[in-house]
């Protein structure tokens, strides 16, 4: 198999019939919780840019493939979106499940400019920023519950 498609596809969790970007979502969780939750802030902001920016790449590619713009199978998005979105919180499991609600909830209702991304950015570059930009809002949505609360 293209590793292209194999990263592209959430290695293999866009495949699913039942919600495949909430699946994409869920897998991106272990990866996470093994590579991602106990590093400093910098390592985690290079880290998600270096998969923000290959997201790009493989999106692209893999849309041109199947010739769909954007395939519900392509779910690198729900993974970077979600890593996104977990930047800064507490690593407690309360959090991640906030997270991987907000996310997921802000990227089916893509608010403004979520919105306002996904109908004018085409490609890989689209593909991946309407769901970076929700990764953004949710983020800083926990963030300030986070520091106002808790």
């Amino acid at each position: 198999m293209d590793p292209r498609y194999f990263l592209a596809l959430g290695l293999g969790s866009g495949l699913s019939r039942w919600a495949p970007g909430t699946c994409g979502t869920i897998a991106a969780v272990p990866f996470f919780l093994l590579f991602l939750s106990s590093r400093a802030p910098i390592e985690y902001f290079l880290i998600v840019m270096a998969a923000f920016l290959l997201g790009i790449y493989i999106c692209r590619e893999v849309s041109k493939k199947m010739k769909i713009a954007d395939h519900p199978s392509i779910v690198w998005d729900e993974f970077v979106g979600l890593w996104i979105t977990l930047f800064g919180l507490p690593n407690e499991i309360d959090w991640l499940i906030a997270g991987i609600v907000i996310f997921r909830l802000l990227d089916i209702a893509k608010p403004w400019p979520v919105s306002l991304i996904d109908s004018r950015i085409k490609g890989g570059t689209g593909i991946m920023l309407d769901d970076a930009v929700a990764g953004l809002i949710g983020c800083c949505l926990l963030n300030l519950v986070n520091h106002l609360f808790f």
